[in-house]
């Protein structure tokens, strides 16, 4: 097997793991173990090791000494830290982006709104609000910068699951239009205060959910 094809399945490996944490299969604390994982996707070890390197480094997973591979817990505490992370990053993002903003990405970008308004559940509305970010961030073309902003939404991701698998309730973005209605009309500056406000909510008040009233949820927006 050659070292590209190893990293090739190293990355499917990671994505989907990635997905199985972010949206609740695998619970904080589950041992990831080589064996099983090699024998799921009938691979070597080599491109597990690999998976699971890039696990850690999306803060989805950890190393312990003498217990292997685990699924990282996580906090409040670590929820407004990837808060204040992508809004220090997608406004710098967004600063690069704006003048290569065209007319058809921002009806792409208003149309993921849309999608998001609509979402019947977590996963669906996750989903168009990640497309969002993606659509009026992407045009920096920075994509170290990218990438980055593309692991704090995973670890964004892993909260929102996290609290809203149950007891749904679709929001209602204005932010998005507001930071679209300044885009368009080439206020950059309003635009990026407007995202930077936005991403920083997630994780400052805890919402309360009308179908488990005593249960801390974390607010959604972002």
């Amino acid at each position: 097997m050659t070292h590209h094809s190893d990293e090739t399945i190293a990355v499917r490996i990671s994505r989907v793991l990635a997905d199985r944490i972010v949206t609740g299969q695998l619970a904080p604390g589950s041992k990831l173990k080589q064996d099983h994982i090699a024998e799921e996707f009938g691979s070597s070890h080599v491109p597990v090791r690999e998976a699971l390197r890039r696990l850690e480094a999306q803060g989805l997973a950890i190393s312990e000494p003498r217990r292997g591979v685990r699924v990282a817990s996580f906090d409040l505490a670590e929820v407004q830290e990837v808060a204040r992370m992508r809004a220090a990053l997608e406004v710098l993002a967004l600063r690069h982006a704006a003048p290569h903003l065209t007319p058809s990405i921002l009806d792409q970008a208003e149309c993921a709104t849309l999608e998001g308004d609509q979402a019947v559940d977590v996963r669906g509305w996750e989903a168009a609000n990640r497309r969002f970010h993606r659509l009026v961030l992407s045009p920096c073309a920075m994509p170290r910068l990218l990438a980055a902003i593309d692991d704090l939404h995973a670890a964004s991701a892993r909260f929102l699951f996290a609290t809203w698998n149950s007891g749904w309730q679709t929001p209602k973005d204005r932010d998005h239009r507001a930071i679209l209605g300044f885009l368009r009309e080439g206020e950059t500056e309003h635009a990026a205060t407007v995202l930077e406000r936005h991403v920083q909510w997630i994780g400052r008040r805890p919402a309360r959910s009308g179908a488990a009233p005593d249960a801390e949820r974390f607010a959604i927006v972002g």
